[in-house]
């Protein structure tokens, strides 16, 4: 078996059909497995699996247990030599499995791959960046790391800049909306920290990798489509949320205490900002009681 490939859900029915619709008709070429991890779903997506993808593993919890403690709960049932985290709200283009992978085999350098993802409207959509400094996180809770000489010059958390995503190169985490990788890496440093329930979980991992002296790459020719927050309920209120509570952890794990107060006061600082400004511009005001969620959060 060359590749499992891991899925969590939670009630996407139909998003998880159309993913799995996609991944069969787009990989033919190599061996592999699709294994659903199931968080308490009440859609009846299991059911609804099980009637169109028989073929399919599934492991059933009777409740959401987040993204990481169901991912590993996939790998201890999973027989390939590769793995491919993959969200369920998400579209194989092209045989965009088959590539990563034959191109991460061709280059055993590269230990963590992660691919172009697309939105709807198949504009590029920002999945990689590099580990969380605070001058990265001052500049994101400023707007400024959208400036593009700003943005040219350091090397941001989330990378947004769209020349970015036309060259393969080494990066420092990729999402783990499709996040393929070596099963040594697991085998070296375990599996996600399940601390981490949903959001930042990949940036841990790639940070443990890293530290053993992993690779991890970006490959800018695969594509998928990944319709963001359609796998969440609530998605910009979850992403936003989780967001703040992954750096919260991510901090408190590796960090020292002074660094973690100032983190807390970027992220309060953030969200304070936001708040005004969307309610200067009248613009929305889910996402503006959203941020002072985020405000009392931290």
């Amino acid at each position: 078996m060359e590749l499992s490939i891991i899925i969590v859900n939670f009630n996407t029915r139909q998003l998880l059909f159309n993913c799995l619709k996609s991944i069969f008709t787009e990989t033919k070429n190599i061996s592999y497995e699709v294994i659903i991890v199931d968080n308490g779903s009440t859609d009846d997506s299991l059911s609804f699996v099980k009637k169109h993808f028989p073929q399919v593993k599934i492991i059933t919890n009777k409740k959401n247990l987040g993204f990481a403690k169901a991912s590993n709960q996939g790998v201890t049932i999973a027989k390939g030599k590769y793995l491919l985290f993959l969200n369920s709200d998400t579209l194989i283009l092209n045989k965009a499995i088959e590539k990563s992978l034959k191109f991460i085999i061709k280059n055993p350098q590269i230990n963590i791959l992660g691919c172009r993802l697309l939105n709807k409207d198949r504009s590029i959509q920002p999945s990689i960046g590099f580990f969380p400094q605070l001058k990265q996180l001052f500049l994101m809770m400023f707007f400024l790391d959208d400036i593009p000489f700003i943005n040219r010059l350091m090397k941001p958390y989330q990378q947004s800049r769209i020349d970015f995503y036309c060259k393969t190169q080494e990066v420092d985490w990729v999402t783990g909306a499709f996040l393929l990788l070596s099963k040594k890496v697991i085998n070296k440093i375990g599996g996600f920290d399940e601390d981490f329930f949903m959001y930042n979980e990949e940036v841990d991992f790639c940070y443990r990798a890293k530290k053993e002296g992993f690779k991890v790459w970006f490959y800018h020719e695969p594509e998928i489509i990944h319709l963001k927050g359609k796998s969440s309920q609530e998605g910009f209120k979850t992403a936003v949320l989780g967001e703040y509570q992954g750096l919260e952890k991510f901090y408190k794990k590796y960090q020292s205490s002074l660094a973690n107060q100032q983190l807390r006061f970027l992220l309060k600082f953030g969200a304070l900002l936001r708040i005004v400004v969307f309610g200067i511009l009248k613009q929305d005001k889910y996402k503006q009681k959203t941020y002072e969620e985020a405000f009392k959060l931290v």
